[in-house]
């Protein structure tokens, strides 16, 4: 397949103009590509050299060894269309789901020790590599939800897929955050109700996306239980910086204090889960956080205590961490400087590793 047919396929299959994949390229790298250039290279009249590449694989969530590697692009392509444009009717997801049905499925110990591997793996592999296997978990477990446990391993599943969207989508992401809360209700769990909803409100929190949608899941994870959990810690951090995007700068500062005090009853000794949250990555929480309201002081001093303890298996992170760094300098005055700095920190993390996360935290610089 040649590279320009493996560039259109894997454009439609996000249901993007080619005018929308320059927009996404330019936003994100800078540059001044246009929609014709865009054409050029799908008519195979101009190949992409090594920097477009690299946008193309950051934009597209392809890795870039897929973009460069002719012998693998057409089993990815499928992978990508059965993923990206209607995993429900793919026809290897339906016999997964009816096979399930018809077999009754793993365990819930089972899909316990599936949950732990991908919170594992969430640390550290592409959010559309994710997204595919996770989509096909889905179709398994949609078929054993008779039993009532399994309501509370379909909600973590939901919730991790939903974190595969882009929280400014607002519709996608949002609406499986929702109906995560939903399916974690239907469970009984309380602590499913509550980490649900608490790592929701997180992640759109720390996104800087759908700050309503933030503040009621949060809130609604906080009137559940106000016992110590890793799911209200991600709650009132969640609202924090909701709050912090807001400019509502004593109600940010009183939520951090409440965290730290939930995080000293629950913090976690696991390192590398999303199902945790460690001394390193409540320190990543709260550098942001600081980074937004200004506070300077604070935030040097939480990421230099992330980098002490931050696994090296986990440079994503400590991308992350260069990034808040970028945003202080941009709100500081600099920002030009801050922008240069985000984007550096961006380039030296290969583009497989990036996450929607940090692209839209580059953007959030790029607009202070």
């Amino acid at each position: 397949m040649a590279i320009g047919q493996l560039i259109r396929d894997l454009r439609k299959a996000r249901g993007w103009s080619q005018s929308r994949l320059a927009s996404e390229i330019n936003k994100i790298f800078g540059t001044g590509l246009t929609r014709e250039y865009v054409s050029n290279w799908e008519c195979c009249k101009v190949t992409p050299g090594p920097f477009y590449l690299r946008c193309l694989s950051a934009v597209l969530d392809v890795p870039l060894a897929v973009l460069e590697a002719e012998v693998k692009r057409r089993t990815f392509i499928s992978d990508v269309a059965a993923a990206a444009i209607a995993p429900v009717v793919a026809s290897d997801l339906l016999t997964v789901g009816f096979s399930a049905r018809l077999a009754g499925g793993p365990s819930v110990d089972d899909w316990e020790g599936k949950l732990a591997a991908y919170g594992t793996d969430y640390m550290s592999l592409g959010a559309a590599d994710i997204q595919r296997r996770v989509s096909g978990e889905l179709m398994v477990v949609q078929q054993q939800l008779d039993n009532p446990r399994l309501w509370s391993v379909a909600s973590r599943l939901m919730t991790l897929y939903a974190k595969t969207f882009p929280g400014a989508d607002g519709s996608k992401a949002v609406s499986w955050y929702r109906m995560a809360a939903r399916a974690a209700d239907e469970s009984g769990d309380e602590a499913a109700r509550v980490w649900v909803r608490g790592r929701a409100a997180i992640a759109l929190g720390y996104e800087g996306a759908s700050l309503g949608v933030a503040d009621v899941l949060a809130d609604q994870a906080m009137a559940i239980s106000d016992k110590p959990s890793l799911g209200l810690l991600n709650a009132i951090m969640g609202k924090a910086h909701a709050a912090a995007l807001r400019g509502d700068t004593a109600t940010a500062r009183k939520l951090l204090e409440q965290g730290r005090r939930v995080f000293d009853a629950t913090g976690s000794h696991e390192q590398t889960s999303d199902y945790a949250v460690p001394w390193w990555r409540m320190n990543v929480f709260t550098s942001l956080l600081a980074a937004r309201l200004g506070d300077e002081n604070s935030a040097v001093a939480a990421q230099d205590a992330a980098r002490r303890e931050l696994p090296a298996s986990l440079p994503r992170f400590a991308t992350h961490l260069e990034m808040h760094r970028g945003l202080m300098l941009a709100r500081s005055g600099d920002h030009a400087g801050g922008v240069a700095y985000a984007r550096t920190a961006m380039d030296e993390l290969p583009p497989e590793k990036h996450s929607l996360t940090l692209r839209l935290l580059m953007k959030e610089v790029e607009d202070s």
